[in-house]
């Protein structure tokens, strides 16, 4: 593992489609030891409920039920709660990352809005020179997405759009998702084995 995540990571999950790119990429992170900071919107555990099945009624004790061998390396903070250590720059971690990404935080996080936790924290991401890590994960985009993608990446935040690659020849959803949640992860700058990269799979048929 390099450097990076020693300190740990905040990962914010919110209500765009694609919850299992961000539960994956917190059980890879809490596999290399890394301490994970989750935040979840209201609409995100809608989304876990949707697409995962998840029982949401207690979330706390689904969160222990799910990651419980690693309960002591992840901690979970209510979206509401704007006082939790993470709202503040002196809270020590390696950066942020918010996957999936909705096109409402987005956009909050490109105008400086701290309605919540997970705008505040990625706004003191921001103050702090962290890495900040955005997927969106939205189709298509208009003009208003694409301008706030801009702003965003003029003051150097990572945007990572989730969209898998299939040059690595994927038998499986799995194999989708582990494509984005690497990708997430070398914009993280933490090393990882999730994917064959390019000249390291099996050699390819030559062009006629």
């Amino acid at each position: 593992m390099s450097a990076a995540g020693k300190r740990g990571w905040i990962v914010g999950l919110t209500g765009a489609s694609g919850a299992a790119y961000g539960i994956r990429l917190c059980e890879r992170l809490l596999e290399m030891g890394i301490p994970v900071h989750l935040i979840v919107t209201d609409a995100g555990w809608r989304v876990l409920k949707e697409e995962l099945d998840w029982d949401v009624a207690k979330r706390a004790a689904t969160l222990a039920e799910k990651f419980g061998g690693r309960k002591a390396q992840i901690r979970y903070y209510p979206n509401q709660d704007i006082g939790a250590a993470v709202a503040s720059g002196s809270f020590r971690v390696d950066g942020m990352v918010v996957v999936p990404c909705s096109m409402g935080t987005l956009a909050a996080i490109a105008h400086g809005m701290s309605d919540n936790l997970l705008e505040r924290a990625a706004d003191v991401t921001l103050k702090e020179g962290r890495k900040l890590v955005l997927v969106p994960r939205e189709t298509p985009l208009h003009a208003v997405h694409l301008q706030n993608m801009l702003t965003l990446a003029q003051m150097g935040v990572r945007l990572l759009p989730a969209n898998p690659g299939f040059y690595n020849r994927p038998q499986s959803i799995e194999d989708i998702i582990d494509f984005i949640v690497g990708k997430t992860l070398d914009s993280m700058g933490i090393d990882h084995e999730l994917y064959p990269r390019w000249g390291e799979g099996a050699p390819h048929d030559e062009a006629d």
